[in-house]
């Protein structure tokens, strides 16, 4: 017997490290050792080394690299932002604007925060998963304190209207925070020309190592540490730095944003492809976030009658890795908070399965994913309870 085929489709959930960012690494675990706050040459070659990456990251942002601050992940980093901005400003007011349809590392640091007396709003999106720039200037008052918008869904897609969001911030002289997370490598981004003032990102989901993650800080933002300690990231960021991880960051992030229209070509024909195979192939089936405004390789679909989990198990028995918009697989019964927040019914949204393409994929894991997941779909349905009497129905979700 040959060895099982495996598709890797679930890139929003993280990626492979690439070789030349995995190379440029290794010195730093081996040769190149040194703690970066000690004085002397070993030492001298991490805080270079920091340095270029911490100037990579800024290039690719439209930052300047006194504004990076490296982190452990995308979660420290949203954590940072919005518990240091509500902790530095708590005299100005107790009011935070969020959306509904954030990462939980954004949402349950604000229900956090919540229990200690803050105000937060949760902006509401239409059936896209677009935030309406009305309804954000709207929702402010003279007691807000920060917006935290994502930049782009981690589970639909969906891009934001980022600097026209940010435009009403600076013109209320909010500081606005956004999850960058899914955007880097998939849009061009430029903080100054953007209005955005705190910006997360993580290094995994661009080809780079885990572990390691960037909070960029406008100049002039007040904002309390979260971690304290010893005085590393010029005093705003305690913990020896992972000097490895770091230099991977760097080195992922100028290779991510090289060639943004490039890359994006690439991607976004193998996704149409897969989505109008999968459209074509698979009756019922309802294509969830923006058809245009998203991110370049995501695909999140809801197939009435059946279940996100059984799916999912079902496909990695064929060797196909995807992810579900449900959270079954965390042991609730609840579906997904985003596609709930974007009017699809509850009985649908537990069918939903996401689909993010990455470099590594190829025009032959589309044909293997368009001959396997119609069988998938098929057979659960025909255990389905809630198909039988309706294959003639459908979705009347517009």
């Amino acid at each position: 017997m040959g060895e099982k085929r495996t598709v890797y489709m679930d890139h929003s959930a993280t990626t492979y490290v690439r070789k030349d960012v995995l190379d440029a690494m290794i010195p730093y675990f081996t040769e190149h050792f040194g703690n970066p706050s000690s004085i002397y040459h070993l030492a001298g070659d991490s805080k270079k080394a920091i340095d270029t990456a911490r100037a990579q990251a800024a290039k690719a942002l439209g930052a300047e690299p006194d504004e990076v601050y490296f982190t452990s992940c995308g979660s420290e980093s949203d954590n940072w932002a919005i518990k240091g901005i509500a902790y530095a400003n708590g005299k100005k007011g107790n009011h935070i604007i969020t959306t509904k349809i954030e990462h939980h590392a954004v949402i349950h640091t604000c229900e956090y925060l919540a229990k200690e007396g803050f105000e937060i709003t949760y902006l509401p999106v239409d059936k896209y998963g677009l935030v309406d720039p009305t309804e954000l200037e709207r929702a402010i008052t003279d007691k807000t304190i920060l917006i935290t918008i994502m930049y782009a869904n981690n589970e639909i897609g969906t891009i934001e209207p980022i600097a026209e969001l940010g435009a009403i911030a600076r013109k209320h002289r909010i500081p606005f925070h956004t999850d960058a997370v899914q955007a880097i490598g998939n849009v061009p981004i430029d903080v100054k020309a953007q209005n955005i003032d705190l910006l997360s990102l993580s290094a995994h989901k661009f080809y780079g190592p885990k572990g390691v993650g960037v909070l960029y800080i406008r100049k002039g933002t007040k904002i309390d540490n979260l971690i304290h300690g010893g005085g590393q990231e010029r005093r705003r960021r305690a913990g020896t730095e992972n000097i490895a991880g770091i230099v991977g960051l760097g080195k992922a992030i100028e290779l991510a944003t090289a060639d943004i229209e490039g890359h994006n070509k690439r991607i976004r024909a193998l996704r149409d492809r897969l989505l109008s195979g999968i459209m074509a192939k698979i009756p019922h089936a309802y294509l969830n976030g923006h058809p245009e405004k998203r991110l370049p390789g995501n695909i999140n679909i809801s197939f009435e009658f059946i279940e996100g989990e059984s799916m999912l198990l079902w496909l990695d028995d064929e060797g196909i890795c995807a992810s579900t918009g449900s959270a079954c697989t965390s042991g609730s019964l609840e579906p997904s908070h985003v596609l709930l927040a974007t009017g699809l019914p509850v009985e649908i949204s537990h069918g939903s399965l996401r689909l993010t393409l990455g470099d590594a994929n190829t025009d032959a894991d589309v044909d293997f994913v368009l001959e396997e997941l119609p069988k998938v779909v098929s057979r659960l349905r025909e255990m389905s309870p809630l198909y039988k009497g309706k294959k003639e129905g459908g979705c009347n979700v517009q």
